[in-house]
């Protein structure tokens, strides 16, 4: 640690690049690791446009460094930490754990990996994920999303209805995939997001009610939601997905499945939230035909976003957690 600025050395893969980009715009110095053949493990920064303050760290360099606090967010990086460290996570040098996931299994006994772990923080992104995992007597707690604000970029000029979710044919339920179509008869459906082949043909739509965009960098994805009329989130079973923050941040109304967190992150004046599909259905049919309505909704739901979900009280959380395990 620097004393004088107080500021840490964290050791943090780059696994979710949307929570990393506001991670990283924190006070501390962060080490990326990197391998040669990059891949999940040694990606780095992959030409992200962060801040300095973000270094690629080549692993074989690590042993090296002087490392004030690991932040873990898959089971695999504890090895990998001690390995490249040449320091055991949790005696050696203190870790969080960030659970950015929903259980899988039998949920209501699903036993998290990290559980009973008397020398871990385990850091929940919504505070359905900390009801739903059992973390033993693991110490926990919640650290919500908070993303940096793209702007109240909203026009709505197209009456469709855009959609982000990576690998909907593999995940199918999971993501509501196969809700789609219900949706689709009201407004055409322009869906973002990795692993989109086949998607139209799986679900047996024509191409002017559902359109498979893709994977788009940051900034083009939030221009390209932005002119869309609203923003539909289907998903059953997931963590909270940044895109719905995102979205809302960028000032769209959103229609959204009351499932895991969605209910909380979405209030009624920024949109639909409901487990009735012919309600999501009829609330996505009155905003496309109604733009000043749409208009309205989403400056409701930036109004929350902003309050809500702000880089800021993100990284002041943040800031608070880190220079405690660090202590």
């Amino acid at each position: 640690m620097n004393a004088g600025s107080g500021t840490l050395r964290v050791l943090v893969w780059h696994v979710h690049g949307s929570w990393t980009t506001s991670f990283v715009r924190g006070r501390h110095e962060y080490l990326l690791p990197v391998l040669p053949g990059g891949g999940p493990w040694g990606g780095g920064r992959s030409g992200r446009d962060w801040p300095e303050r973000a270094r690629d760290v080549p692993v074989g360099e690590l042993t090296d460094r002087h490392v004030d606090v690991v932040v873990l967010q898959r089971p695999e990086e504890e090895e990998l930490a001690h390995r490249w460290l040449g320091r055991r996570p949790g005696r050696d040098v203190p870790v969080v754990y960030v659970e950015h996931n929903t259980p899988k299994n039998d949920v209501p006994t699903t036993r998290h990996p990290l559980a009973d772990r008397p020398d871990v923080t385990l850091a929940h992104v919504t505070h359905f994920n900390q009801l739903m995992w059992d973390c033993g007597s693991t110490r926990t707690t919640v650290v919500e999303h908070g993303v940096v604000d793209p702007g109240h970029l909203y026009t709505g000029d197209l009456p469709r209805a855009a959609v982000v979710i990576n690998e909907p044919v593999r995940r199918w339920r999971v993501t509501g995939t196969d809700l789609l179509p219900h949706f689709a008869r009201e407004a055409p459906l322009d869906v973002y997001g990795m692993g989109l082949d086949g998607l139209r043909d799986r679900l047996g739509l024509a191409e002017d009610r559902l359109s498979e965009v893709g994977d788009l960098p940051p900034d083009r994805l939030h221009a390209e939601l932005a002119a869309r009329r609203l923003y539909l989130h289907p998903l059953r079973w997931t963590s909270l997905g940044l895109s719905l923050i995102e979205a809302m941040h960028v000032g769209m109304p959103v229609v959204a499945l009351a499932a895991t967190e969605a209910p909380v992150a979405v209030p009624p004046e920024a949109g639909a939230v409901s487990t009735r599909i012919d309600d999501l259905v009829r609330a996505v049919r009155d905003l496309v035909h109604d733009p000043a309505r749409a208009r309205e909704t989403g400056e409701r739901a930036r109004e929350f976003a902003l309050a809500e979900y702000g880089l800021d009280a993100f990284l002041r959380r943040w800031d608070d957690i880190l220079l405690e395990v660090s202590a």
